[in-house]
C-alpha cells in the first residue's frame, strides 16, 4: 500500500484549516478504495474539506489521486483526435446522443463514459436503454472496437474507472457535501480524464433546473473545470447554458431519444430547436479544440452538413447496431413512444406571458411517475415523459395547454398535476426568452 497514513492525522490537519499534502491526499484515496478508511472517517474528511475548503493545488491533487485510483484508457492506437463532452445535468438535457455521432462523422473519436440519472436530472445511460437491446455495459476492449468502427462508443463507468469516485459520491450525497466546487471538479474530471482525451467540452447548466442555479456559481464551476482540464494537458472549454426551462420539446427517456433521432434525421420540429442549437454549439467547440476545424462558424457549418447529409445518422445507426440495440428506431423513431399512456394536460390558469418555469419541479414530477430515480438502485420507466408546449416569453391565453405529462394512468397524473401547474408563472407583462448560451469559459 503506498503512502498509508493514519486517517485521524489527515482529518485533523484539514479540520484545523491546514493544506493537505500529496502524500495525505493519496493516502486518503487509497484508503477509500481498499477499505483502510471507514465510512465515518471518509465522511469526516469530506465535511472538513467542505467547511475548511480546498485550494487549487489540493483540488488538482485530489483529482489526480482519484484519476489514478483506477484505469486510464489508452486509445493511442486510434489515429484520430479524442474528444468528449460532459454536462452537469438538467431536465430534457439530451445533447450527448446528438453530439457524439456528429463529431464522429466529422472525424473525432468520442469515448463517452456516461452516468445514470439521479434526482431530478436525467442520465445518458437511461436514455440509451430506452432503445430495445442497447447495451451500455461493454468491456474496455469492446468499447475500443466500437470506437474504431463507428467513431464513438457510449458506456457506463466500469469498476476500473475512477473507483474512488463512486464511494465518495455516495457519502457526499449522504452528508450534504455535494455542492462544493473542488469536490465536484474531482468527481467529474477524474472520470473524464480517465478517457485519455485530447479535448473536452463542458456544458455547465444554470437556472431553476440546474444543479447550480445562480449564474455566478455556474460560471465559477465552469472556470474551475476548465482550469483543471488544462492543468492535466487536455484542451478544455466550457459553455454555461440555460436550464431555466426544460431543454427542447421532450423530457423522459424514450421521448428524449425520439427527439434526438428526429434531429439526426434532419426532421427537427420548431420546439426541438434549442436542443439542436445547443448540440451544434457544443459539437463545434469539440471540432475546433480537436483541430478538425479552424473556427467556430466553420465547425458549426460542418456539423450542420453532417446532419443534412445523413452521415451523423449513419454513425448513430452503426453504434446502435454494435451495442446491440434495435436499429429500427433510426428509421421509425415513433416506436420509442408508447401508446395508451394517460395524458395529463396542464392548462394556463390565466392569459399573459410565461414568465418563469420551475424546471426542478418538472424534473421531480417525472421522478414521481417513474421516469427518474431518487436512489441509485431504483428502476426506471423509460416510456413516461413530458412535452413542453409553452416556453418562457411565450404569450398564452387562459386554457391554453402549457405542457403534457405522459403517465401510466390517471392516478399518476393526479399526483403530479398540482406540481406541474404550480411550476408555471404567468405574467401580465411581456418577458424576454433567456439566451441559450449564457457564458463561454476558455
Amino acid at each position: 500500500m503506498r503512502n498509508k497514513m493514519r486517517p485521524q492525522e489527515v482529518i485533523a490537519r484539514k479540520r484545523d484549516g491546514g493544506s493537505l499534502t500529496e502524500k495525505q491526499i493519496t493516502s486518503f484515496i487509497d484508503g477509500v478504495c481498499d477499505g483502510h478508511w471507514a465510512d465515518y472517517q471518509i465522511s469526516a474528511l469530506l465535511m472538513a474539506m467542505f467547511v475548511r475548503g480546498l485550494n487549487g493545488g489540493e483540488q488538482d491533487l485530489l483529482t489526480r489521486a482519484m484519476l489514478h485510483s483506477g484505469e486510464v484508457l489508452d486509445l493511442s492506437d486510434i489515429a484520430k483526435p479524442k474528444a468528449d463532452k460532459h454536462s452537469t445535468g438538467g431536465v430534457g438535457d439530451k445533447t450527448s446522443l446528438i453530439i457524439a455521432p456528429i463529431a464522429a462523422a466529422c472525424g473525432v473519436a468520442v469515448p463517452m463514459i456516461s452516468g445514470r440519472g439521479l434526482g431530478h436530472t436525467g442520465g445518458t445511460l437511461d436514455k440509451l436503454e430506452s432503445i430495445p437491446g442497447y447495451n451500455v455495459n461493454v468491456s474496455t476492449d469492446e468499447f475500443r472496437r466500437i470506437i474504431k468502427r463507428c467513431g464513438f462508443a457510449m458506456s457506463g463507468q466500469t469498476a476500473d474507472i475512477a473507483p474512488a469516485d463512486k464511494k465518495l459520491y455516495a457519502l457526499r450525497d449522504a452528508t450534504a457535501t455535494v455542492p462544493y466546487i473542488p469536490l465536484i471538479v474531482g468527481s467529474i474530471m477524474s472520470k473524464k480524464l480517465a478517457e485519455g482525451l485530447d479535448a473536452l467540452v463542458l456544458d455547465v447548466k444554470t437556472g431553476s433546473g440546474a444543479f447550480m442555479r445562480r449564474l455566478e456559481d455556474s460560471k465559477k464551476l465552469a472556470e474551475a473545470l476548465v482550469a483543471t482540464g488544462r492543468n492535466f494537458g487536455v484542451k478544455t472549454e466550457a459553455v454555461v447554458s440555460d436550464m431555466s426551462q426544460p431543454l427542447g420539446k421532450y423530457a423522459g427517456n424514450g421521448h428524449e431519444v425520439f427527439e434526438c433521432i428526429k434531429i439526426l434525421r434532419d426532421e427537427a420540429e420548431p420546439a426541438m430547436g434549442p436542443t439542436r442549437e445547443l448540440s451544434i454549439e457544443l459539437t463545434a467547440r469539440m471540432l475546433v479544440l480537436s483541430g478538425i476545424e479552424k473556427d467556430i462558424e466553420a465547425a458549426k457549418a460542418a456539423a450542420v452538413a453532417k446532419i443534412a447529409s445523413g452521415e451523423a445518422l449513419e454513425c448513430f445507426r452503426q453504434n446502435v447496431e454494435m451495442q446491440g440495440g434495435d436499429v429500427r428506431v433510426c428509421d421509425r423513431p415513433k416506436i420509442l413512444l408508447a401508446r395508451g399512456l394517460f395524458e395529463c394536460v396542464i392548462e394556463a390558469p390565466a392569459s399573459g406571458f410565461v414568465a418563469e418555469i420551475n424546471t426542478f419541479s418538472i424534473g421531480n414530477a417525472m421522478v414521481e411517475v417513474g421516469g427518474g430515480r431518487t436512489k441509485a438502485e431504483d428502476g426506471i420507466d423509460h416510456e413516461v415523459g413530458f412535452e413542453a408546449l409553452a416556453a418562457i416569453g411565450q404569450e398564452v391565453r387562459e386554457g391554453d395547454p402549457l405542457c403534457i405529462a405522459f403517465c401510466r394512468n390517471e392516478t399518476q397524473g393526479g399526483k403530479i398535476r398540482k406540481k406541474l401547474t404550480d411550476a408555471y408563472t404567468i405574467s401580465g407583462e411581456s418577458v424576454l426568452r433567456p439566451s441559450l448560451v449564457r457564458e463561454v469559459v476558455k
